[in-house]
């Protein structure tokens, strides 16, 4: 609703990806009961303001978190990319301009408004002012997610917020910002913060702030193989870079993971991979381009020592899947 007056728009959508829409009853419950309170309509409290606020689900595909493909789905058409430009802000839904955000973003609106700015930004790290829900999954003992401020240092955020390892065991890696960013080492995360800048100084991103913790028994190349079958399975074949590199990484990794692989394997999956980087219509293919990079390169032995027929190191049985 905020969003609306400051930019003059009549009408807003929540959108909800399909997976969620067990979620519907309770945000459509909301926006009645704004109705309800006069917060909404035509004629808000009298004025000459009108906004309504209309809810959609998808049928459930990770692609419309890109926005062109969000408006897509909106419209009721195939969730894939558009060609930018135009971008939204010109031509979006139904032809007119649009602003999307996340609903993340649109809720720290209140806090900045009723907090002022500069005090809001204090909050976090310098340059990446206030805070982040944080999402901490894997190998820890108390998964969940967590509102801290920006720039909260990472060993803390896994040791203490977290409860540490799970089972008592040791860190052997972290993926600090959803499955799509560059895997980091104990050794990377002693002093680092959880913000923007410092994250890219690391050589990772913090994307969605999903931390994801692995401890010593975690198969990296099991690992990178479960990631690359997510965005496989995601990806909306539009392009094709995307479309068959996730489908050949897969493969690959699949064979390799059972004791098939060669050695020239692990450089013909960074070759697949480096030549999706930057070359999609949308960030789906760096998203699936960038960990596979990480893991091979910072867990390359690994990888290794799955050669030559030689079973996985972390597990009792493999089957070579069919794909």
């Amino acid at each position: 609703m905020i969003a609306g007056l400051a930019i003059g728009a009549k009408i807003g959508f929540i959108y909800l990806r399909g997976e969620y829409r067990y979620l519907l009853k309770i945000m459509e419950k909301a926006v009645a009961d704004a109705y309800a309170k006069g917060f909404l309509g035509k004629n808000i409290f009298g004025s000459d303001t009108e906004f309504q606020i209309i809810t959609q689900t998808g049928a459930g595909a990770y692609e419309v978190g890109e926005e062109s493909a969000l408006m897509e789905s909106l419209e009721g058409k195939r969730g894939v990319p558009r060609i930018k430009p135009p971008f939204p802000a010109v031509v979006g839904l139904y032809g007119g301009p649009t602003v999307i955000n996340n609903a993340e973003t649109i809720a720290t609106v209140p806090h900045v408004i009723s907090m002022g700015g500069p005090a809001y930004a204090a909050v976090g790290s310098e340059r990446n002012g206030g805070t982040r829900l944080f999402s901490l999954s894997g190998h820890i003992e108390r998964p969940g997610v967590y509102e801290l401020p920006m720039g909260y240092n990472l060993k803390k955020m896994i040791y203490e917020v977290g409860g540490g390892i799970r089972g008592g065991r040791k860190l052997k890696a972290v993926v600090p910002g959803g499955s799509s960013t560059p895997v980091l080492l104990p050794e990377e995360i002693e002093n680092l913060g959880m913000d923007f800048d410092q994250l890219g100084k690391a050589g990772s991103m913090l994307g969605s702030a999903g931390v994801v913790v692995l401890d010593d028994q975690t198969c990296i190349v099991e690992f990178a193989l479960r990631t690359i079958s997510f965005y496989q399975h995601e990806s909306c074949g539009w392009c094709i870079p995307c479309r068959e590199g996730t489908d050949w990484i897969k493969k690959s990794l699949t064979r390799f993971h059972a004791g098939f692989g060669t050695e020239k394997d692990i450089d013909n999956i960074q070759y697949l991979a480096q030549n999706m980087l930057g070359r999609t219509f949308c960030p789906l293919g760096d998203a699936a381009a960038m960990p596979t990079l990480g893991f091979v390169k910072k867990f390359r032995k690994e990888f290794e020592e799955h050669l030559n027929g030689k079973p996985c190191p972390f597990a009792k049985h493999v089957e070579l899947a069919v794909v």
